[in-house]
């Protein structure tokens, strides 16, 4: 099981260093929410997807399947995204690993934050971590690739090997 988690760990970090933008304006977080949304429907997931900067969101769109709850779990990982600057699921597989819960670790309250699958640090050249991708409504390790698959064809990136296994 160890192994497993190490690997996805290993994917997940070459996600986040392949998956980042020169510029990123509002006209960009618009077409990348209907690149998401796009992605989600091509697979019938109903998931809730948000693209917010860290004063104000750019994009929200909740397709049908979703409930308010899906509102609250983006909140709660899109903070973790900003804390921390990484994806909401590689900080909850490295804690996995660590056998370490996110209180005890980075003082995440849960209330608050939530270190599943589903929200990416966007990440803009010298600017670092602007904002982030959250999508939620599937199991978390399908709201992430949703995310990420979003991303990358957006950014007409191959994630090659980095992609998660099903």
């Amino acid at each position: 099981m160890t192994d497993m988690i190490a690997d996805d760990i290993r994917r997940l970090e070459e996600q986040e260093r392949l998956l980042r933008f020169a510029k990123f304006s509002p006209e960009d977080a618009w077409a990348l929410g209907n690149r998401v949304r796009e992605t989600a429907l091509a697979i019938g997931a109903g998931v809730a997807i948000d693209i917010s900067l860290r004063d104000r969101v750019l994009f929200h769109c909740a397709l049908p399947g979703t409930s308010t709850d899906n509102v609250e779990w983006v909140r709660r990982k899109r903070n973790t995204v900003l804390r921390l600057w990484h994806s909401s699921y590689l900080v909850g597989r490295r804690l996995a690993l660590s056998g370490r819960e996110q209180v005890e670790a980075h003082n995440l309250p849960h209330a608050d934050f939530s270190v599943h699958g589903g929200s990416f640090p966007l990440f803009v050249a010298e600017l670092g971590c602007v904002g982030a991708v959250t999508v939620s409504g599937v199991p978390q390790r399908t709201d992430h690739a949703i995310v990420v698959d979003g991303i990358a064809t957006f950014l007409g990136v191959e994630l090659g090997d980095s992609r998660l296994p099903d």
